[in-house]
């Protein structure tokens, strides 16, 4: 997997490199999965984007869960947006305002002078001496045609593609460890399940305790082939929701080291009853 991380001015000529770093590394294999990801692929527009920070925020927060959801281990996600602070168009300002210009002539997407003013303002140019903005490749769009063939283009295939093995100098390979690892539990529907079956049973618990059924014995049944809940005295909403909140964190600090949490309803539960009857039972 590789995240490659487009950044420069608005209108620097970001959209040309990705798309001809794209096409530069799906020839290269046909096998590649290589995914642009941008504000119009998400279906939002340039100037409504980023005319207030609430709004920006919100962008950011969306391009940022869309990468979550799809980097993976066989796929290369570029990421086109300004990205302010790894293909990067260094082109100067002059140029920028004036391909903007050209733009709004040609009605093509193009920025609001106010907001592309704005956004010149703020950007900070990256720098390969810091360890989040390397590794760096540079393009001169002013300078240099933007093309497939582009000696920065094929530099950045060739990284990206690269075979890396514990032997390869020039690419330092990290371990994984439990900070960053992947969490094993990539089932999509495994915290939900666990959600939903700790709430079952906190609501069976408070439904028995109203009415009464089962206390004198102190066994609360939560259906067939489960376990039953065995409290030694009444259990009130407000702790029954903390000892929840307690059994779902602790269940997801465990996944990162041991096995992945259940991902079906009747495991969950059964392992919330067995937490229960621990903290609260006779």
């Amino acid at each position: 997997m590789a995240l490659v991380v487009m950044c420069g001015q608005p209108c620097s000529g970001k959209s040309a490199a990705a798309a001809c770093l794209a096409a530069a590394l799906r020839t290269f294999s046909t096998d590649l999965i290589v995914r642009i990801i941008d504000e119009s692929s998400l279906h939002l527009g340039r100037n409504d984007s980023y005319k207030d920070m609430v709004v920006e925020k919100n962008l950011r927060g969306v391009l940022r869960s869309e990468v979550d959801r799809s980097v993976s281990r066989d796929s290369i996600i570029i990421v086109d947006s300004l990205n302010n602070i790894k293909l990067f168009c260094d082109t100067e300002v002059g140029h920028c305002r004036e391909w903007n210009s050209n733009r709004k002539e040609k009605g093509e997407p193009a920025y609001d002078s106010n907001i592309f003013e704005d956004l010149v303002r703020r950007f900070e140019n990256p720098d390969r001496r810091n360890r989040w903005d390397s590794p760096l490749f540079e393009l001169f769009p002013s300078r240099d045609a933007i093309v497939e063939s582009a000696p920065v283009i094929a530099e950045a295939v060739s990284y990206l593609t690269k075979k890396v093995d514990s032997k390869t100098r020039d690419v330092k390979v990290l371990q994984p460890t439990i900070a960053t690892q992947t969490v094993r539990t990539t089932e999509t529907n495994s915290l939900y399940e666990m959600d939903k079956a700790t709430q079952e049973v906190v609501n069976a618990i408070v439904e028995a305790q109203s009415c009464g059924l089962g206390l004198a014995m102190n066994e609360i049944s939560i259906g067939p082939n489960l376990p039953t809940i065995n409290l030694q005295r009444s259990v009130g909403l407000p702790e029954l929701r903390s000892l929840r909140r307690t059994f779902i964190k602790l269940a997801g600090q465990y996944s990162l080291s041991g096995p992945p949490p259940p991902t079906d309803a009747d495991s969950a539960k059964r392992m919330f009853v067995d937490y229960l009857n621990r903290e609260v039972g006779a």
